[in-house]
This record gives structure tokens, C-alpha cells and sequence, in this order.
């Protein structure tokens, strides 16, 4: 890919996090780029040269996104645009997921990989399910320290797994209204742990995963199929009336047809190569 091609993979992934429902991994495995940027990440160490400068170009893209795009997103979920715009989204995230199944490359699925499916979506729906505020931060000193620490660690898993929301894991720990204006703000010192606990979590993350990929390819997939699957339930508008969605059927398919035929060219849904 080209590096405007990465910036621009980047814009597209950050400018879509603020809608719910989707996120970072989300974006990356719908629009292809999943398994370069895994790879990326957990290689960063051993190969900088070749890894280092792409996650620079897409990080430089998805920062672009956050600030350009994701407040006009945003802003648009709280308008009469709602609902058009959560099932364009629903259909592009609708259109990315045959192509995870064709990467698992299961011809037939058996009752193992029902299982595997339904655990990854249950997983997503347990988490969805957790209180927010489960824990309270306290005053600056070292237990709130080792919370945002922590926070950064589950932050890192939601920006790397697919169908995992990132903003709700901040909800659960009490921390999102405090981490949002400490970067409104630009004070930013604070939010050191957090920060350093979310890279470190991407790495360790992201080098399980790839370690999963090699190791047990076509199961992980599956289960990835199960977190995308789940996620679907976020994107679907609730209180619609009988006429919006049935104007928001053009706008799945909208979503969908694109990503769909996109992802079915081959290059990016190669099916795995070893077989549980």
C-alpha cells in the first residue's frame, strides 16, 4: 500500500471511532488494513525500519480523522441525520464481515465453530453489559495511578479487537468525564499512565493476536466474526419510526455494497492456511 494509502486508511479509521459501535479494529479489518497493522505492531521492535514509519503514517492519519471528521460524525449522531447515518455505518460494517469468514477459510461451518462465533459475540455483549463507574478514581497519588494504568491496558485491547468499544472499558472505570478534559485541555501530564498503559497493551495485544493468527487462524477469525457480529447491535437505531427505516434500507446497502465488493476482490480475504 501506498503512504497516502496508509494516511488515508488512518483518516478513515479515526474519523469513524466516535460512532458506537465501531471501533479502531473494527475500522481497520472492514477497510482491509487489519492483519498489515497487526503485523506492524508486534514486528515494531524487531523490524523498525520496515514497521515503525507505517505506523507513523497511519497514526499520523487517524489523528487527522479524530480532529477533522470525528465532531462532524459525532455532531450528526445528535441531529435528524441519526438514523440514516448509523445504518449507512451498520452496512459498511455489514459489508466487511463475509470477508473475515472467507479468512477463516472454513468451506463448512461445524458445530466448533458455532461455538467459537457465539463465545466472541457474548463477550462483547458481557462487556456491553458492565456498569458504568464500576470503579471510582480517587485523588492523584498512586492507586489512581495504577487505575489509569489499567484503563489503558483495557483501552488498548478495545483499539486493537474489533467490535470492542473503547470509550465504554473508559465508562466502566470511572475515568472517561476526567480523561476528556484533561485532553480538552491539553493537560495532558496526567493522563501519562493511561498513555503508557495503552502502549503497552497495544504491543502485548497485538502480539497474541498475531500469535493466534499463526497458531490457530481460521478459530480466532471466527471468534473475531462473533465480536463483529455483536457490534452490530450498537449501530441499530433505536426508537425509529416504521418510515425511517425504511428509508434507511438504501443507506445499508449504501454502506454495504462497496465494502463488499472491495473486500471480495481477494487481496484481502485470503483464506488460512492452516485448519483447526
Amino acid at each position: 500500500m501506498s503512504r497516502l494509502g496508509v494516511i488515508l486508511c488512518g483518516f478513515i479509521t479515526g474519523s469513524v471511532m466516535a460512532v458506537p459501535g465501531i471501533s479502531g479494529g473494527s475500522a481497520a479489518m472492514v477497510i482491509g488494513v487489519y492483519d498489515d497493522l497487526l503485523r506492524a505492531v508486534s514486528r515494531c521492535f524487531s523490524e523498525p525500519r520496515r514497521n515503525i514509519p507505517l505506523l507513523l503514517r497511519f497514526a499520523l492519519g487517524e489523528i487527522l480523522g479524530l480532529f477533522l471528521m470525528a465532531g462532524a460524525i459525532s455532531w450528526l449522531l445528535t441531529t435528524q441525520a441519526e438514523v440514516p447515518v448509523r445504518f449507512l455505518f451498520l452496512g459498511a460494517v455489514a459489508g466487511g464481515i463475509p470477508a473475515i469468514f472467507r479468512k477463516a477459510g472454513v468451506r463448512r461451518l461445524n458445530a466448533s465453530g458455532l461455538v467459537l462465533i457465539l463465545s466472541g459475540a457474548a463477550a462483547v455483549l458481557l462487556l456491553a453489559s458492565f456498569p458504568e463507574g464500576l470503579f471510582t478514581p480517587g485523588e492523584r497519588g498512586f492507586a489512581d495511578m495504577a487505575l489509569q494504568f489499567t484503563g489503558g491496558m483495557l483501552l488498548a485491547a478495545a483499539l486493537v479487537l474489533p467490535g470492542i468499544s473503547a470509550s465504554h472499558f473508559l465508562y466502566m472505570l470511572g475515568i472517561y468525564d476526567a480523561v476528556m478534559e484533561k485532553l480538552s485541555t491539553l493537560d495532558l501530564i496526567p493522563l501519562l499512565p493511561l498513555a503508557a498503559g495503552t502502549v503497552l497493551g497495544i504491543f502485548l495485544t497485538a502480539r497474541l493476536i498475531e500469535t493466534l493468527f499463526q497458531r490457530h487462524q481460521a478459530g480466532t477469525f471466527l471468534v473475531i466474526l462473533g465480536f463483529m457480529l455483536a457490534s452490530l447491535r450498537e449501530l441499530i437505531p433505536r426508537g425509529a419510526e416504521p418510515w425511517q427505516i425504511l428509508t434507511g434500507i438504501p443507506c445499508i446497502l449504501v454502506g454495504f455494497v462497496p465494502v463488499y465488493f472491495i473486500q471480495s476482490d481477494g487481496k484481502n480475504a485470503k483464506p488460512a492456511r492452516n485448519r483447526e
